[in-house]
């Protein structure tokens, strides 16, 4: 199958492309669910560093 002889490293290619498979669907299932939350601590952060960036 695919002219590889030993079915080891078969497996080992299979399980690559396996492994990729299932990473692309696990990142397109959970792309949005992590929480975007702005908090107080996030806006004072903005607010500092874009007065650095205006005083440089």
């Amino acid at each position: 199958m695919l002219g590889i002889a030993d079915p080891l490293v078969l497996a080992a290619f299979l399980g690559c492309i396996a492994v990729a498979a299932v990473s692309v669907l696990y990142g397109i299932l959970r792309r949005n669910a992590a929480v975007d939350e702005v908090t107080a601590e996030d806006r004072a952060w903005a607010i500092e560093e874009q007065k650095v960036e205006d005083e440089l």
